[in-house]
């Protein structure tokens, strides 16, 4: 789960979908265990909000019932006006029946109040209430709520089913009204060659941006022998692979030392969608995201002359054998194919064509970076 934009205002993270999955079973089994064996009770969905959690608490209610729904509304932007309009009504028999209303959200309890007005003359067995969500904070009706799923403070949220503006009902995750992210974070990529660190100096300066390379933090740690440090070069000295928690620790105290930075280059990392997803909740936590991840893309032919001339000064012996770049080319496209698609999903993913003069690459990024 990442930050999400609807319209002008940021949603964080909030409730992801295997707790809400785990809410509505509670409910559904709830609502059985308290009706009598034999009772065939009628669900009511009040829409539009609640279809999302009147399809998945059906789904999950081991019993036979009917369903039916009312449509009510109270929400113009991201605040009640107080007003209810019956716009869809019960058109069934239910007399002496067991209703039972299923609600996304109540907070002030003017739906709520509808609802038993709706229902005062319909000659109902019995009427209770199944909310999904409820804000014990602002609500202010004298009126029995049957069923709870979760307690939740007064600030608006959206997805599964909710929304702004007609927005976000179709995320399957809640998300809470949060404040704009006040940072620029890129993830710098490009292959062995391709220019990355010499992009990544520029785009720095020209940013204001704090440039973290993996391969710096890691040789700051260990040479400075701190206590993530020395426990990477134990698992180095092993043949082992530092683990995921290990760097990303590494990450987070080089981002807490810059907590007044205008945002961050992240090169080198992620490079598994394990620690994409790392990455993601930390900066969640912080109210922040990652704008975009930023690749140059230069054919392997071009890299591999690049990288075969660089190394008859560089000094570095995996640069003068062709079929170790190579190699190092297999294990980039593979680790980038996973998080390309990682991005890609979230409409991050920005290909740059890295052939060309520094001055001519650093504009394409520079175009790329002024839309984040």
């Amino acid at each position: 789960m990442a930050i999400i934009k609807l319209q002008d205002l940021y949603f964080k993270p909030y409730i992801n979908k295997d707790k809400i999955a785990a809410i509505v079973k509670h409910l559904a089994q709830s609502v059985k265990a308290d009706l009598p064996k034999n009772e065939i009770p009628i669900f009511v969905g009040i829409l539009n909000g609640c279809f999302l959690f009147a399809a998945d608490f059906i789904r999950a209610y081991d019993g036979d019932c009917e369903v039916s729904f009312v449509k009510l509304a109270s929400y113009e932007g991201t605040s009640t006006n107080g007003q209810i309009k019956s716009l869809v009504g019960i058109n069934e028999d239910l007399t002496n029946r067991t209703v039972i209303i299923l609600e996304d959200i109540i907070d002030t309890g003017a739906t709520l109040q509808e609802i038993y007005n709706i229902f005062q003359d319909k000659k109902v067995k019995q009427l209770k209430v199944a909310t999904l969500f409820f804000k014990p904070d602002v609500f202010r009706k004298e009126l029995p709520i049957d069923y709870i799923g979760q307690s939740i403070a007064d600030k608006f949220i959206v997805g599964y089913g909710l929304d702004y503006n007609g927005l976000g009902r179709n995320y399957p995750e809640i998300y809470q009204l949060s404040t704009a992210p006040k940072m620029k974070n890129i993830v710098l990529f490009g292959p062995p060659g391709a220019g990355k660190g010499t992009q990544a100096d520029f785009l720095k300066d020209l940013y204001n941006l704090v440039h973290i390379s993996t391969g710096d933090v890691f040789r700051y740690n260990i040479k400075n022998k701190t206590d993530l440090g020395i426990l990477a070069k134990k698992y180095m000295d092993d043949g082992n692979l530092v683990p995921d928690a290990v760097t990303i620790s590494m990450l987070k105290t080089e981002v807490e030392k810059n907590a007044e930075a205008n945002g961050f280059i992240f090169d080198g990392f992620p490079r598994t969608q394990s620690q994409a997803e790392a990455l993601d909740a930390y900066l969640t936590e912080k109210g922040e995201q990652i704008n975009g991840m930023v690749a140059l893309e230069v054919s392997e032919d071009v890299l591999v002359t690049r990288l075969l001339e660089r190394g008859k000064t560089s000094g570095r012996a995996d640069d003068t054998d062709e079929s170790k770049i190579r190699n190092r080319f297999n294990e980039y496209n593979t680790k980038t194919a996973i998080l390309k698609d990682y991005f890609e999903a979230q409409n991050k993913y920005y290909g740059i064509n890295g052939v060309g003069s520094v001055e001519e690459i650093t504009q394409r990024i520079s175009n790329v970076f002024d839309t984040l």
